[in-house]
């Protein structure tokens, strides 16, 4: 099920040009992270509260999964990174003006 994306520039009345509809997107989205085991005990780090679609969520889970230097992937409303990450995807979400909880 796909979310459906908002168009605040037009409730705004600022110009699409300047990427206000990301930037009011990111900040509206409260995110949470985890450590989650998994089978054999290795360690995951899980993402999740997106309001974004599915392709969105693939190109940040693609971007964390570079800049943490780690696989993973995009299930559900959720991204699974491979090991233990928290602090490390914490300040890269901050980074990318994501709020995290």
């Amino acid at each position: 099920m796909a979310k459906e994306t908002k168009d605040f520039s037009a409730i705004s009345g600022l110009p699409d040009e300047l990427g206000i509809d990301d930037d009011l997107s990111k900040v509206g989205q409260v995110l949470s992270i985890r450590r989650d085991t998994r089978r054999y005990g290795k360690p995951m780090t899980v993402v999740s509260g997106f309001e974004m679609d599915r392709a969105e969520m693939k190109a940040l889970a693609s971007e964390l999964k570079r800049r943490l230097a780690c696989g993973g992937t995009v299930l559900d409303d959720e991204i699974e990174l491979q090991g233990n990450h928290v602090e490390r995807a914490r300040v890269i979400l901050d980074e990318l003006g994501y709020q995290v909880a």
